[in-house]
């Protein structure tokens, strides 16, 4: 129970949902409330069977690729670490995402569906956590289960955004955002130690 609870949390540190409040809430601005709602719910849609497609042929691509388990779970790591230091140190996502919106009537895809939800980091961690020769199929649904669990939970958040934006802030959402990078950032370390030590002991 304790071991899905840790893959819960992680799953919901590495998507931000909270951080993709500000993005939500600049992307919708010219829209009325019927159609926030409707993008809310489809992006929440996409970026889920986005995450599912890696779940189920990410790993497939990279063995047809003939890379190592090591090799991508310590570039995995690499990437992971990355993507969690632009998030404690930089401009954080919410900014970095805003300037890229030129188009209010695609914004379901871009940037809200991917790469807010489904961003780079999230696709790279689904794909660690259902690792065909470390977990059964059974823990892998489960990992699927919590992701749409969390995709989910990002939907409803989307969904009441300006409120929550008003009680927290701006401030408290990119608190928020740094405290779930340093948090990837410390499983992108753990991810690369064991890729090395796989490397090393095989």
């Amino acid at each position: 129970m304790i071991e899905y609870l840790t893959t819960l949390f992680f799953v919901f540190a590495v998507i931000d949902p909270i951080g993709s409040i500000p993005v939500y809430l600049e992307a919708t601005k010219e829209f009325d409330k019927l159609h926030k709602k409707k993008i809310a719910i489809r992006a929440s849609v996409i970026a889920f069977f986005i995450l599912l497609f890696f779940i189920v042929i990410g790993q497939l691509i990279l063995e047809g690729m003939k890379v190592s388990l090591d090799a991508f779970q310590i570039s995995g790591g690499v990437i992971l670490f990355l993507f969690a230091l632009t998030m404690i140190f930089g401009d954080g996502k919410p900014e970095q995402e805003k300037n890229h919106i030129t188009d209010y009537k695609h914004v379901t895809i871009f940037p809200i569906a991917i790469p807010s939800i489904a961003s780079p980091g999230a696709i790279m961690a689904v794909v660690l956590m259902t690792d065909n020769h470390i977990y059964t199929i059974q823990q892998q649904g489960i990992t699927t289960l919590l992701v749409l669990v969390v995709v989910a939970l990002t939907c409803l958040i989307l969904l009441i955004a300006n409120k929550l934006q008003e009680r927290i802030g701006d401030y408290g959402i990119t608190v928020i955002s740094k405290i779930m990078g340093l948090i990837l950032a410390s499983y992108a370390v753990q991810s690369i130690l064991s890729g090395i030590s796989a490397y090393f002991l095989s």
